[in-house]
């Protein structure tokens, strides 16, 4: 006698774990737009301070070539959205990047020449 294998329902919306796109996107549509700016810029300030190796952790999860990517995404979105966003929002965030920036120089072992280094085409040569 062959036993016939039985499959479990595949319906998403049964399981408790499966997103809820439409609650999602009523909730991302009551966010203002300035918030959604700086809660990226705040990710990736976050991220870019990880792979520096500014956490508890410190080298664990060092790797300059990816912070580099993330500080520049960082300056383009700061430098795109300055006017988008108020002083109020854009001045910690400014100081953060600059923070940032001054970490990755520090961090380098043949550092960027001043004008060069990650971000530092929206933002001009960052000194300490």
């Amino acid at each position: 006698m062959s036993e016939t294998p039985q499959h479990e329902s595949t319906d998403s919306s049964a399981s408790p774990e499966a997103p809820d796109f439409a609650a999602m996107t009523r909730d991302i549509a009551e966010v203002p737009a300035v918030e959604v700016i700086v809660t990226v810029a705040v990710n990736l300030m976050s991220a870019a301070a990880v792979k520096l190796g500014l956490t508890e952790e410190g080298d664990e999860h060092k790797d300059l070539d990816e912070a580099r990517k993330l500080i520049h995404a960082l300056a383009g979105l700061l430098d795109g959205g300055a006017t988008e966003i108020s002083s109020f929002h854009a001045a910690p965030l400014r100081d953060g990047l600059k923070s940032l920036q001054l970490a990755f120089r520090e961090a380098s072992i043949v550092p960027d020449e001043p004008g060069q280094g990650p971000g530092e085409k929206y933002t001009g040569p960052v000194y300490g």
